[in-house]
């Protein structure tokens, strides 16, 4: 009955995200082995004893200035409340507009879709034309004892100016910052001032990949940086 009494605290639009949702079950490669339930998806029993992979994505834009758009988790998200991630972090679902592999399509409509339900961007201003997938990383982190993740995660670029306007069920805040703005995240984070937290797969991207892209954002020259072919497997 635990596990009844627990969910029963969760929040409301949480909760029906958690058992509607359909996460697209992967294997290490890549390839699309079924669905199941986000609620499933996120549960360390489930990862750890059905090795639950799911295809997930990481949206890093940018804005003419060349800062990064980032956002604080909101404080009823389930994994990883509070913590400061990139602009946007979800998963395509299992439906049709959304598994589509050509040029990673489904991955790049579920994100102009979640750009929409977390930070209130209208789809015209991110075309999904102009998502650049750069790589994929894979990786499994706990979020607490219940709860983690266990993601195929494709990191996708876009550089655009965008109206936000963050649903609080989703984001507790957000602001753009400049490389020197991150790092000085990155040193309050390490040292544990202000309670401040980041999401482990920003850090992942963040200590493998983040600066050396930026320098491609600024330079026009992302399309050099993509590697699709390769699956980062990051700890």
């Amino acid at each position: 009955m635990g596990t009844v009494v627990e969910d029963s605290t969760m929040d409301a639009v949480q909760k029906r995200l958690m058992f509607e949702d359909e996460c697209i079950l992967v294997d290490a490669n890549d390839t699309v082995v079924g669905h199941d339930s986000k609620y499933n998806c996120h549960l360390m029993e489930k990862i750890e004893s059905e090795n639950l992979l799911h295809r997930a994505f990481s949206v890093f834009l940018f804005n003419s200035k060349y800062e990064l758009l980032l956002q604080q988790r909101s404080d009823t998200k389930v994994t990883f409340p509070l913590v400061w991630t990139n602009t946007c972090c979800s998963h395509p679902l299992y439906r049709e507009s959304e598994l589509i592999e050509e040029k990673y399509l489904g991955v790049r409509n579920a994100a102009q879709r979640k750009l929409l339900d977390e930070l209130g961007i209208p789809a015209e201003d991110v075309p999904v034309d102009e998502f650049i997938p750069l790589g994929r990383i894979l990786y499994k982190a706990p979020s607490d004892g219940k709860w983690g993740e266990h993601e195929l995660d494709y990191l996708l670029f876009i550089v655009r100016d965008v109206k936000v306007n963050p649903n609080p069920d989703e984001v507790a805040d957000a602001k753009y910052v400049n490389r020197e703005q991150l790092k000085e995240i990155l040193r309050k984070a390490d040292a544990g001032e202000e309670g401040l937290k980041l999401s482990p797969w920003f850090r992942l991207v963040v200590d493998n990949f983040l600066f050396k892209w930026w320098d491609h954002v600024e330079k026009g020259t992302l399309q050099e940086a993509a590697d699709m072919k390769t699956i980062h497997k990051l700890t």
